[in-house]
C-alpha cells in the first residue's frame, strides 16, 4: 500500500468532501465549489471512490492515472460512483446516510513482466489487450479470497476478455500499482 501519503486529517477531509460533493449534486444537480490549499489534495493523483449500502457495492468510478488535483478528482469520481456507474440505478438523497464512502488514492501503474511481481491484498491491476481494458483495485482480490490467478482471471473479465487471455500473453499487457485505501 501507498504508506504515509496522505495523513488523517487529509483522508477524514477527503470522506467528507466526497459526501459533500454528493449531497450537493443530489439536491442541486451542481458540483461543489471549494478553495483547497493544501498542498498534498491539489497533487494531481489517480484515485477511486467505492460506494457501498449494507456492505454491497452501489457505485465505484475513478481515474486511474492523474490528470487533475486529488481534491477535485475525489469531488467528481464521488459524484460519479453515485450517479453514473451504468450498473446500478443512481443513488438516491434517502440512500446516502446509509451508503458507506471508501476512497483509494493510487499510484502511477507500471508494467509487470512476471505475474510473481504481483502482490495480492498490495497491488491493484490493469489487464489490457487491444482497446480492452479491465481495473481491479487491490483490496478486491482481499474482500473476495481470491489468490493470484483468480484475481488475473477476474481481471480479464473486467476487460472484456477471455478469463484465461493473462496465460496467453500474446497482446496482454499486465500493469500494477498500489494505493492508500480508507473508509468511514
Amino acid at each position: 500500500m501507498m504508506a504515509n501519503f496522505l495523513n488523517e486529517d487529509q483522508k477524514i477531509f477527503l470522506l467528507e468532501l466526497a459526501r459533500e460533493a454528493i449531497q450537493h449534486n443530489l439536491t442541486s444537480g451542481k458540483s461543489l465549489k471549494k478553495k483547497i490549499k493544501d498542498p498534498k489534495l491539489i497533487e494531481q493523483r489517480g484515485a477511486f471512490v467505492t460506494l457501498k449500502v449494507n456492505n454491497q457495492l452501489r457505485g465505484c468510478i475513478g481515474f486511474p492515472l492523474p490528470y487533475k488535483p486529488l481534491w477535485e478528482t475525489i469531488r467528481e469520481v464521488a459524484v460519479s460512483a453515485a450517479t453514473q456507474d451504468y450498473r446500478f440505478q443512481p443513488l438516491n438523497l434517502e440512500e446516502l446516510s446509509e451508503t458507506k464512502i471508501e476512497i483509494s488514492v493510487l499510484t502511477l501503474p507500471v508494467s509487470v513482466k512476471d505475474i510473481k511481481e504481483i502482490e495480492v491484498g498490495k497491488h491493484g491491476i490493469i489487464i489490457s489487450k487491444g482497446s480492452c481494458k479491465g481495473l481491479l483495485l487491490p483490496q478486491v482480490p482481499v474482500e473476495s479470497d481470491w489468490d493470484l490467478e483468480t484475481y488475473l482471471s477476474h481481471g480479464c473479465l473486467k476487460a472484456g476478455l477471455e478469463e484465461d487471455e493473462w496465460k496467453k500473453g500474446k497482446g496482454v499487457q499486465i500493469e500494477i500499482f498500489s494505493a492508500q485505501v480508507f473508509s468511514e
